[in-house]
């Protein structure tokens, strides 16, 4: 799975710092997910990380049909 985080980071001018606090999910959880290193976490996870981005959770993954 790959997931759209570090666009919308980028576009709401936060870092990775400031996300991780923003959301409470560590830094290189973040990062894992901006990179691709992870490739699945937990629902609670991106629900956390898509409310600190101010998205709904759908936002957060690459559309394959697209």
């Amino acid at each position: 799975m790959e997931y759209k985080v570090k666009e919308i980071r980028e576009r709401k001018g936060l870092s990775q710092e400031s996300l991780s606090k923003k959301s409470g999910v560590s830094r290189a959880i973040i990062s894992g997910l901006e990179s691709g290193a992870v490739k699945e976490t937990s629902t609670r996870t991106l629900a956390k990380v898509a409310k600190a981005l101010d998205v709904r959770v759908s936002d957060i993954f690459f559309d394959d049909n697209v």
